[in-house]
């Protein structure tokens, strides 16, 4: 059986110097990007990029856009936070847990901690999950390679994905 395609890095033992309130009000602000993305007709997924309490990057994904399938929200904020230098130390706040390819870029660039509202077990039923690219892949998030935070959100799962059912690729 594989290893489970969520862990969490208790808070405890992240970024001491931000508060429990502060990486809620950032991860907020990254849920209601992806929900609006989604009511303009994008997929609901966004992600902000922070240094040192500062927002350095934020995006949406831009799959809808162009077809193009590397267009991933936390793929867009690193691109742009990019052109202002080494990405290193930055906090990612993301409404949902990356993908392989978004977690891979994520530690390639040094990213200090992930905080995430939903993860694979709460978008599945709305068709957005990447379980399956984890397994095919063959990898597990046990040992984790950055820490991935949950924490919770006032949307639902429902409210940010729909509360339709459906079926998508991942992500």
């Amino acid at each position: 059986m594989s290893q489970p395609l969520v862990a969490s890095t208790p808070l405890s033992s992240l970024t001491p110097s931000t508060s429990l309130q502060t990486h809620q009000q950032w991860l907020e602000q990254a849920v209601q990007l992806a929900r609006e993305n989604h009511q303009q007709g994008g997929r609901p997924f966004a992600a902000l990029l922070v240094r040192d309490g500062q927002l350095v990057a934020s995006a949406v994904n831009g799959i809808h856009l162009d077809g193009d399938p590397t267009r991933h929200a936390e793929l867009e904020a690193l691109r742009k936070a990019s052109q202002c230098g080494p990405l290193a130390g930055v906090i990612v706040y993301a409404s949902g847990h990356p993908c392989p390819m978004c977690l891979g870029a994520l530690v390639m660039n040094g990213i200090a901690a992930v905080y995430y509202a939903f993860d694979n077990a709460d978008a599945a039923p709305f068709g957005f999950d990447s379980t399956a690219a984890y397994q095919t892949l063959g990898l597990t998030l046990a040992p984790q390679p950055l820490p991935l935070v949950k924490l919770a959100v006032t949307l639902t799962a429902a409210d940010l994905y729909g509360s339709e059912p459906q079926s998508h690729d991942h992500e």
